[in-house]
């Protein structure tokens, strides 16, 4: 019998994990949408599909526990059906049959056509880049391409979503110039490997291409580039930032660990010199860029001595933006063969003392904002304040600017010069300036 009341053949999209699941949700709500289907994004609805992610512990964790909490919901009545998909899904779909068999049905990455199928709709090959946005209106990610050819040791993404595949440069201006008649003001470019984009296509590396022909859309003003690999970065990619104003200043690098021997066990076909010449040669060439790394700390065989270089080169390097995670111990990775010899508290405590080197630099750095004025892309209203970013920030991992709504009104959505009046570590406070 059912104990709540929900809205009847309407189906609700939880969406777990990174930027790249945010998109297939929206593509998968679009083919819901273009179906006649009443879809909605973590609200009500009877019929639940869950988009899970499955790259480390903590987020399969909360993948099952979301599960979980579902299925409990159908047998109290208050759901009809439970849908899962997504990278833990992929990777792990014959241990989630038979551990949590009350799921009515199981998809991988790849598997969207039949994912419709179950919920009565058809896949429609027509539908280049439509989609109902999550995220507010006024920005949304662009995936450029899927999966991933690089033989990193500690990452289990290739085993989730297959190889690298280059989507078409004429198929991502299209979904671009869709993004901006809807209203989308800033597009953020996510793949697994950006630099890799074009390899599999055109036999050559094209990202600047593809950044020449999207700063051409009317209506998009700023383009933030996310998950560039780097070795093998192609350079060219450098003078396009430098010339296209709409490209933010700002590049995404995930660079993992500096110690060479940690590197080299990660598999990561690069070294400390070539990383930190690479580095130098974006900030010389790039004036002002603003770099954003992640790091993992706690690898199996990382020594003393391997985490020593590492923080001494976080302090010499000085990221704007930088996160720092825990390795986590993958089954069928490369890494997984390897002791993981490093005790969890050891783990927690060297991201500790990462991050708390990244918070004296981030406050240095934003120490030095106050007194200028930047172009804000105001994203909402959250009680007293408005909330926007500089070109410095991509949205929910980075600075937030908070402006006092009780004096001043701002529209979400639009670009404001905001000049910064106080910085903390990780946030900034500013006031509009009349124009």
């Amino acid at each position: 019998m059912r104990t709540k009341s929900t809205d009847q053949n309407t189906i609700n999209v939880i969406t777990l994990g990174c930027s790249k699941n945010v998109y297939d949700s929206e593509v998968l709500m679009g083919q819901l949408r273009a179906n006649n289907k009443k879809v909605v994004h973590e609200k009500e609805g009877n019929i639940v599909v869950i988009n899970t992610c499955g790259f480390i512990d903590n987020a399969k964790e909360e993948s099952v526990n979301t599960i979980l909490e579902q299925i409990q919901r159908k047998e109290a009545g208050a759901i009809d059906k439970v849908y899962v998909t997504g990278c833990l899904s992929e990777r792990y779909k014959p241990d989630l049959q038979k551990e949590i068999p009350q799921v009515d049905e199981y998809f991988g990455t790849t598997d969207l056509p039949q994912l419709l199928k179950v919920l009565g709709a058809d896949y429609k090959h027509e539908l280049v880049g439509e989609r109902i946005l999550t995220t507010p209106k006024h920005f949304a990610y662009l995936k450029v391409s899927e999966g991933c050819d690089r033989p990193c040791s500690f990452c289990a993404i290739p085993l989730m979503r297959g190889k690298h595949r280059s989507t078409p440069i004429e198929e991502l201006v299209t979904q671009a110039q869709q993004l901006a008649q809807n209203g989308v003001k800033e597009l953020i470019l996510i793949a697994q490997d950006l630099t890799y984009y074009g390899l599999d296509l055109y036999k050559e590396r094209k990202l600047a291409d593809l950044l020449r022909a999207l700063v051409a859309v009317d209506g998009i003003e700023w383009i933030r580039l996310h998950y560039a690999f780097p070795t093998g970065f192609p350079e060219n990619v450098l003078q396009v930032i430098r010339e296209e104003s709409k490209i933010c200043l700002y590049l995404d690098i995930p660079l993992q660990h500096i110690a060479d021997t940690v590197l080299k066990s990660m598999r990561r076909g690069t070294t400390k010199e070539k990383t930190t010449q690479l580095l130098k040669k974006f900030r010389a060439e790039v004036p002002g860029i603003v770099l954003r790394t992640t790091l993992i700390v706690g690898y199996p065989g990382e020594t003393e001595s391997d985490f020593e270089i590492l923080k001494s080169w976080v302090k010499e390097m000085r990221f704007e933006r930088l996160g720092c995670f825990t390795y986590s111990h993958e089954e069928n990775t490369h890494a997984f063969g390897l002791e993981d010899n490093v005790p969890h508290e050891v783990k927690v405590q060297r991201m500790n003392e990462i991050m708390e080197i990244q918070s004296q630099i981030s406050w240095e750095h934003n120490q030095s904002l106050i007194g200028f004025t930047f172009q804000c892309l105001i994203d909402r209203k959250e009680g007293a304040h408005y909330v926007g970013r500089t070109f410095m920030d991509s949205p929910d991992v980075d600075n937030e600017v908070w402006i006092d709504a009780t004096s001043h009104y701002l529209k979400p959505g639009t670009f404001v010069p905001i000049e910064i009046i106080e910085a903390n570590d990780f946030d900034l406070v500013g006031k509009p300036i009349q124009q």
